[in-house]
């Protein structure tokens, strides 16, 4: 019996370690053909929930029937599945009109049957177990699905995307589901002859155990729930505001499975009283800076702070859920079924519902006020003092999701949110006494501003002024005649205020929503003097299907967050930049940002490609709306960089030995965070 008790904490790891490990693998896989936005893992998450719902429902119902033919075929299926995946090339730039239904249909005919097995796995291997044994639920099987889960998430980012390309991590997570299929096959045949033999016995042990009441059930969905709320809003935060990386999706998950290993295996390690006063502390904490609209923090302190309180929110979630659990072992697939319901609807609100509902982002606020409310509702029976306590907590909370309605609306002439981002135009009259200021943020991020003035208003602005990196590209390339020039990334179209009759200017565009308001909300496209194209979709998409455009410069200034798309660095995009661009064109890649420092790889890709590059930094003008920036500027031409302005200027890049060159199969950014 302690082999067959082995053997099935062997599947159980094994498939919670592979279910893990494939989430990163695919949503990163799936980062290019959706514009590298953040809202790519948000989705994927939203995918991975729905499939672990869909997984323990089948458990459940196969936890009840004897359809031992039925899950062999689906392992061999999903082992096909496995293999056809991992064997496909990676076609980044695909750019979809639908993204959530594409991200779903892409996961779903790829890895949706492997998924669907391996989720099913732990609750059902729990049920099969005690059937052979005879004893209660060994819950202890679920706590150890979670320790595999979080080994994955763990050697992720640190050993395996450092290390491995997106290919070959594919193949060897291939090699590691074949293992699984077969271990799983084993068991589902040593089961099926066991419990066979003791199903008659089975039925009279669980009578005199009282089912689970209703007020439980409910609860074993909305606790999850709150928890899944949580993981969802804060690993879009962060995502959104600083980069779409492995990374960074995988901090909050890991935690989100530390609080499931601590509520199943050691219930007891923290009192509820404990965890409760460090709930309190940290919603009001984190709720008091969320009321400082448009003001950041720096990454090691905001991201400490969110993963703490995202620690005591899903500990005191899951840790509540687990206290009530079923007794009887016919009801262990339902609390998992319902558990997992609650995880997919939660994700769901944040992923899905809360961008079609609201035009500002209001997902942290309002998941710590469903967060209090659920507290209010657990702790209800712990006398006046707790009803007091997240009685006012869940009012404080409301009040904060109104006002920050009030900030939000006031002075924004417009906002829109889609999968893109969450875009804001805001307007001030008081940064240029007598002028009206537009600025255009996504998230917390700047992403244009023109100021209103006789003087200003066709003055390139925030990180294009004429002494930065782009304003010495533009000035200086072509030496009085016209120019063609391309733009990756719209914008408000500031760039647009350096074009002058002759000119032509090609942006480029994957959000639907920023070209409406560059074009009636900003007049730096109305009112330039080049002639202006728009192409929608993603930039390198389509570029691949564009005729040379030769540009003399090529300004790659599209950001996801706080950073350009990964696939936009690669040195495949490079080479297309290439050949797009004119003999001796420029390519300048804007690469200001607070959290990741690209100097090391924009070098690297640049010299690989036979280029020469150099760092333009230049610094803030507050009377002219200008910002602290830093560009690269490589190019083929060896006269450029001696001109005397640009020699001036122009500095050699920094290098970094920890480095690889990026391309569309490998990419790491963690060696170039700034912590």
């Amino acid at each position: 019996m302690t082999r067959m008790r082995v053997l099935f904490g062997g599947a159980v790891f094994l498939a919670s370690f592979l279910l893990f490990l494939v989430e990163p693998i695919a949503a990163k896989q799936l980062l290019p053909v959706f514009g590298g936005s953040a809202a790519v893992w948000i989705t994927c998450l939203v995918f991975f929930q729905t499939a672990l719902l869909v997984a323990y429902l089948y458990a459940h119902w196969l936890a009840h029937r004897s359809h031992w033919i039925l899950h062999f075929a689906l392992l061999l299926l999903a082992a096909a599945a496995a293999i056809a995946w991992a064997t496909q090339t990676v076609d980044p730039g695909r750019a979809a009109q639908h993204p959530v239904s594409a991200i779903f249909a892409a996961l779903g005919l790829s890895i949706g049957l492997p998924f669907l097995m391996l989720g099913a796995t732990s609750p059902l291997l729990q049920v099969w177990l005690a059937r052979i044994e005879t004893r209660g639920i060994p819950y202890r099987l679920f706590a150890l699905s979670n320790l595999a889960s979080l080994l994955a998430l763990a050697l992720y980012p640190t050993v395996i995307e450092p290390h491995i390309t997106l290919q070959a991590q594919r193949l060897i997570w291939c090699c590691g589901f074949a293992a699984f299929a077969l271990v799983s096959a084993i068991l589902t045949w040593r089961t099926s002859t066991a419990s066979s033999a003791r199903a008659p016995s089975k039925a009279g042990d669980e009578s005199a155990i009282t089912p689970a009441p209703a007020v439980h059930k409910l609860l074993w969905v909305l606790l999850p729930m709150g928890a899944a709320m949580q993981l969802a809003a804060v690993t879009s935060y962060l995502t959104q505001n600083i980069a779409a990386i492995p990374l960074l999706w995988i901090l909050p998950l890991a935690v989100y499975l530390i609080t499931l290993i601590l509520a199943f295996q050691f219930p007891r390690l923290l009192p509820r009283g404990i965890i409760v006063r460090f709930l309190v502390v940290m919603l009001a904490g984190l709720g008091y800076m969320l009321s400082q609209v448009d003001v950041s923090v720096p990454l090691r302190i905001g991201l400490s702070f969110f993963l703490i309180e995202v620690f005591f929110a899903c500990l005191f979630c899951h840790t509540e859920a687990y206290t009530l659990r079923p007794k009887r072992t016919s009801e262990s697939t339902l609390f998992y079924l319902l558990f997992a319901a609650g995880g997919a609807l939660g994700a769901f609100l944040i992923g899905i519902a809360s961008p079609l509902l609201f035009s500002f982002n209001y997902d942290l606020a309002l998941t710590f006020f469903i967060t209090a409310l659920l507290a209010l509702a657990v702790t209800w029976s712990g006398g006046w003092a707790q009803r007091l306590l997240w009685t006012t907590a869940s009012i404080l909370l409301l009040v904060l999701v109104l006002m920050l309605h009030v900030a939000y609306q006031r002075d924004t002439p417009l906002a829109v949110r889609n999968f893109y981002g969450s875009l804001r135009v805001r307007q001030s009259l008081a940064a240029h006494p007598g002028a009206t200021q537009r600025t255009l943020t996504n998230g917390t991020i700047q992403h244009g501003t023109q100021i209103f003035t006789a003087e200003l208003r066709r003055t390139p602005t925030t990180y294009y002024a004429e002494d930065s990196g782009v304003g010495l590209a533009l000035r200086f390339c072509c030496q009085g005649r016209s120019r063609n020039i391309g733009v990756v990334g719209l914008g408000v179209g500031t760039i647009a205020a350096y074009g002058k009759t002759g000119d032509r200017i090609r942006f480029y565009e994957i959000n639907p929503a920023v070209t409406p308001i560059a074009q009636n909300l900003f007049t730096y496209l109305r009112e330039s003097g080049a002639e202006i194209s728009i192409v929608e979709g993603d930039a390198r998409s389509s570029l691949a299907k564009e005729q040379a455009q030769n540009f003399e410069v090529l300004v790659v200034d599209a950001f996801s967050g706080d950073a350009i798309p990964l696939h936009l660095l690669t040195a495949q995009a490079v080479e297309l930049y290439k050949r797009h661009l004119a003999p001796g064109g420029i390519l300048a890649f804007h690469i200001s940002n607070q959290h990741v420092d690209l100097e090391p790889e924009i070098a690297l890709l640049a010299r690989d490609a036979g280029m020469d590059v150099r760092r333009v930094s230049s610094f803030a003008n507050e009377q002219r709306g200008e910002f602290t920036a830093t560009w690269m500027l490589a190019t083929e031409n060896s006269n450029f960089f001696t001109q005397p302005e640009v020699a001036e200027r122009a500095k050699q890049p920094a290098e970094d030995s920890r480095v690889r060159l990026w391309s569309d199969d490998y990419s790491s950014l963690l060696p170039l965070i700034r912590w």
